[in-house]
């Protein structure tokens, strides 16, 4: 499993970092993906780094949200939050996939609560 941190409230314009890990040594060379559901929506896709650190984001995010490894940990930047960004996110990992990243990932994180507010 993985063990995600960070998130809680934050004001618009404002920033936060999620970052997420496994619980025990693992070499990072995988693909590892970040999602969110907002309220009374589906899970959507958010940012993806790829096990040699290519990244992709969703339109809604580019520009705004940086994902990063760093000691092991995966980590989401979030900058300019908006009250639309309010949603769990969760991180999501597949061990077996290093430089052509799924859409669905069977490992995941418990979920972390953003909460912007105006």
């Amino acid at each position: 499993p993985l063990v995600q941190s960070g998130g809680g409230p934050v004001q618009t314009g404002g920033s936060l970092t999620l970052s997420c890990g496994t619980s025990g040594y693992r070499p990072t060379d995988y693909c590892m993906a970040w999602f969110r559901q907002l309220e009374g929506k589906d899970r959507e896709w958010v940012a993806t780094i790829s096990g040699i650190g290519r990244t992709s984001y969703a339109d809604v995010v580019r520009g705004r949200f940086t994902v990063s490894r760093d000691k092991g940990l995966t980590i989401l930047q979030m900058s300019n939050l908006q009250p639309e960004d309010t949603a769990v996110y969760y991180c999501a990992a597949d061990y077996h996939r290093q430089q052509i990243c799924p859409k669905e990932y069977p490992v995941w994180g418990q979920g972390t609560q953003v909460t912007v507010s105006s």
